[in-house]
């Protein structure tokens, strides 16, 4: 066993005492001062002692100081630490068998060098006791301190802005967040993202920058490189792109040059802006040709796309949505993409989290382009990705830097590389899972509730509702949703006769209620208060009481 040890000037005899006696019992210790009677700031020590034991380079810690109270207070600040300030043998077994704890503080001037020892033998003897409700305890702890996670140093330079991280903190926390391009990372995606890695320049790609001092963030780049070609099967992954919006223009820019064109779903159907919107940059570099959903079972009609492709001679097709519910045919798209000589493309950006998780076919085999972001259902930091056949690798690359880009993002790169590994492991299949049927019992109590959704219903994890027989818009439903501690967003319907930016319709995803842990009968709550919004929406009585219910039921599922 390792131990470190340090005190105060007001610890420093009773700790050179233990020191000898611990080493007598075959302890290897790591003296980490004072080394004088000296004064000294004991948050130094406890901070040199308790950072070995969180960092796992020792397998426990003794502090000492006149208390032991300001010795523990430091140590309990650092993660996986659990400092317990014992002044008696009995309380040194219980902290070590019932709360595991790993830093025995010890006060100088409350106990006699005889008791310390006594102490420290009872201490040295104790094991956790590894039953249910023992380890159920110890884990809370660690979730609490997780939790509770303030930023501190926001606080005291810049209060203002504070303010804004408190209040979209509780607005997270208190609402119902449904907004189908929307969840919550994990706190390891947090961490990675927040990270000092963001001080560090990159600009090139790993062991070919053009800043020295990049050997550690190369590393982070071939991490998350290598963990997207093996979770999505892929020949080339570049994990550069700031968004999907870049992603998406790169490989039009590998593959079109101005003027030429491509056929991409239309984003009045379910596109996104970036498949040819007229105000985005895709609109207006190349000429966009666009097909969309039948009007009888508002799913894409491969026979107009085959016949748009050949009428039309794209060089790219590209398909993939932003507000479509249904299974996307690729191994179609491939056969549509031959016939007429075109390149394909996927813009997986909603479905990257199902694809990798096997809840939706790959578009990896079909496309020699696929693209995405790494948030939404892959439950990543925003920015974008994009999967290649090697034969397109450096044209792409090249396209990303210099083409698009300059420094890339390395805090961002390494939560990618998190959030693959995460999705790497065997339980996020089982989340993905639980997002779809999520979606469908949402789905199901709305339709029970007569609303109607395009479509009929969703095979993934977004439900497009047409509002068109209610007297609200999708703008109104979504506003007064808000109100009432649920966020969903306005959303055009296939066919749609309002605009853009009234809408006759609004889209609801689960992912990140699915992040919160709720499930299927959740789902049927969160539908008979929408359905309650949507009835009531003049109703500000109602509103308030549909909020009041919300707060209690957020409650119970705290953030991730």
């Amino acid at each position: 066993m390792k131990i470190a040890i340090g005190s105060d000037h007001g610890g420093f005899e009773m700790k050179e005492t233990l020191k000898g006696f611990l080493e007598a019992r075959g302890v290897q210790t790591r003296d980490l001062g004072c080394f004088s009677k000296n004064s000294v700031d004991y948050p130094d020590i406890a901070a040199a002692v308790a950072g070995q034991v969180s960092d796992g380079q020792v397998d426990q810690g003794i502090l000492v100081c006149t208390t032991g109270i300001g010795m523990s207070i430091v140590a309990n600040k650092f993660p996986r630490v659990r400092a317990a300030l014992c002044v008696t043998p009995r309380m040194a077994k219980m902290a070590r068998a019932h709360n595991n704890a790993n830093v025995l503080a010890l006060g100088g001037e409350l106990i006699s060098i005889e008791d310390a020892k006594a102490i420290v033998s009872e201490w040295l003897k104790g094991k956790f006791d590894q039953s249910g409700r023992h380890q159920r305890r110890v884990n809370k702890i660690q979730q609490y301190a997780c939790n509770t996670v303030d930023p501190l140093n926001v606080y005291d330079t810049d209060p203002d802005l504070y303010a804004v991280l408190r209040n979209e903190n509780r607005r997270q926390s208190e609402n119902l967040e449904l907004i189908a391009s929307e969840n919550y990372v994990s706190r390891a995606v947090r961490e990675a993202t927040g990270s000092l890695l963001t001080n560090k320049y990159a600009e090139g790609y790993p062991a070919k920058r053009w800043y020295d001092g990049c050997q550690y963030v190369d590393d982070a780049e071939r991490l998350a490189i290598e963990r997207a070609k093996q979770l999505f099967g892929a020949e080339h992954a570049n994990v550069q792109p700031h968004c999907g919006s870049s992603a998406n223009l790169a490989v039009y820019l590998t593959v079109l040059q101005p003027g030429d064109t491509f056929l991409a779903m239309e984003p009045a159907h379910g596109g996104h802006l970036t498949h040819g919107l007229k105000a985005n940059i895709s609109g207006r570099l190349f000429v966009a040709r666009h097909y969309g959903v039948s009007r009888d079972n508002e799913q894409i009609n491969y026979d107009e796309v085959a016949e748009l492709a050949k009428q039309h001679r794209p060089k790219l097709i590209v398909a993939g949505a932003s507000a479509y519910s249904r299974i996307i045919d690729f191994k179609r798209f491939r056969k549509i993409a031959d016939s007429t000589g075109a390149l394909l493309m996927v813009d997986m950006a909603h479905i990257a989290g199902l694809v990798a998780a096997g809840c939706h076919p790959s578009p990896v085999p079909y496309a020699e382009f696929v693209t995405t972001t790494t948030h939404k259902t892959l439950r990543g930091p925003r920015g974008g990705m994009i999967l290649c056949r090697r034969r397109f690798a450096h044209d792409i690359d090249h396209q990303i830097f210099p083409g698009l880009q300059g420094g890339p993002f390395m805090h961002v790169i390494a939560a990618k590389a998190v959030c693959l590994h995460q999705a790497l492991q065997p339980d996020f299949k089982s989340y993905q899972e639980r997002i779809i049927r999520n979606a469908q019992a949402l789905a199901e109590a709305l339709k029970a509730g007569g609303l109607r959704l395009v479509s009929g219903g969703t095979d993934n994890h977004l439900i497009l509702v047409d509002l068109s027989t209610l007297d609200i818009t999708g703008k109104e439903a979504a506003t007064t949703l808000d109100q009432a501690g649920i966020t969903v967003n306005k959303n055009m319907i296939p066919f749609d006769t309002k605009s853009p930016q009234t809408t006759s319709g609004i889209r609801i995803g689960t992912p990140a209620v699915t992040s919160r842990g709720m499930k299927e009968p959740e789902m049927k709550q969160i539908a008979g208060w929408i359905l309650q919004v949507l009835r009531q929406c003049k109703d500000n009585t109602a509103l308030a009481d549909v909020r009041k219910l919300v707060l209690a039921f957020t409650d119970r599922f705290p953030l991730p």
